[in-house]
């Protein structure tokens, strides 16, 4: 079922919810949240394998991405002042939605949204029982530039004009023509050809570049993760699936992390993976969540 919630500041937020049918055993709510220029559409099929197994599965779309608006210098540039609005939004609705349901708490996110969610629970804006983290955005690709340096060049640019301008051409990394940007995301054709099928029926979904505002604030979000003690303090159960070959986010900084979790578990994969291993080909995917519904049913079984 598809609906809307609102901010207290009157943002229209776009959601989808699935509910147990009557009669089954309910394991509890999971909230999935996608990554940067995502839509809810392009998991529907792994969010309803979660309610198949008597998961409530909510999904929600960022503020000024997907159907919940644009911030950005132009329709599709994807721009935020700063990521602590989004984990405040995620606050809010993780108050609402909680009343809403019954059960143990699941809080699942995919790259920039696994970093959301990694940062709410480390500042305490959520409390799920478990975590459930798909190829985090934790570091950017830096081929060994200091993290500290690119994001003062960052800010640099952001200075140096409209800091809602895109900061590059239309795909999911700077320099890679469109042609190549399933290359980045998945193995899998037909997975991929959803996504556009998606974007040509739903054309106010389709989201392109970041700003460079983005790019500043990503690096300030993902570097105040990196502190130490941080995420030392996140005593909730983690999983982590992630590709070691990624070519959007950097796999070295989800393995630091994964280190410092006290109770990660990482699951890496190789080159049959991609990004998007929620969209990979199925000896992947089928892969990663038979991992993830172990995890759960371990950490969050289902109650007497």
């Amino acid at each position: 079922m598809e609906g809307h919630w609102q901010t207290a500041d009157g943002q229209t937020i776009r959601r989808i919810d699935w509910f147990p049918q009557p009669g089954s055993t309910a394991r509890g709510s999971l909230l999935f949240l996608p990554g940067r220029g995502d839509f809810y559409e392009k998991y529907l099929e792994t969010l309803d394998h979660w309610a198949a197994l008597g998961w409530r599965v909510t999904a929600i779309d960022w503020r000024g991405q997907a159907g919940s608006g644009r911030f950005g210098s132009d329709a599709l540039t994807g721009h935020i002042a700063d990521f602590g609005i989004w984990v405040a939004d995620l606050a809010a609705f993780w108050s609402d939605w909680k009343a809403e349901g019954q059960g143990q708490l699941v809080l699942a996110g995919h790259s920039m949204g696994g970093h959301l969610a990694l940062r709410a629970v480390a500042e305490h804006a959520v409390d799920p029982d478990a975590l459930v983290l798909s190829a985090p955005m934790l570091g950017f690709l830096d081929k060994g530039v200091p993290a500290g340096l690119m994001h003062g060049l960052a800010a640099l640019m952001a200075r140096l004009g409209d800091d809602r301008r895109p900061a590059w051409k239309w795909s999911e990394k700077p320099g890679e023509k469109l042609a190549f940007r399933a290359r980045l995301l998945t193995h899998d054709t037909e997975r991929y050809a959803d996504e556009i099928w998606w974007r040509e029926h739903r054309p106010e979904i389709a989201m392109g570049p970041g700003s460079w505002r983005w790019v500043e604030r990503g690096y300030a979000s993902m570097r105040a993760l990196a502190v130490r003690g941080v995420l030392e303090a996140v005593t909730i159960p983690v999983i982590i699936v992630a590709a070691a070959e990624d070519g959007l986010v950097s796999y070295p900084a989800i393995e630091r992390a994964a280190q410092r979790l006290p109770r990660a578990q990482l699951v890496t994969f190789g080159p049959e993976a991609r990004h998007e291993i929620l969209r990979e080909s199925d000896p992947v995917r089928d892969k990663a969540l038979r991992v993830i519904d172990s995890f759960l049913d371990q950490v969050v079984p289902p109650r007497a």
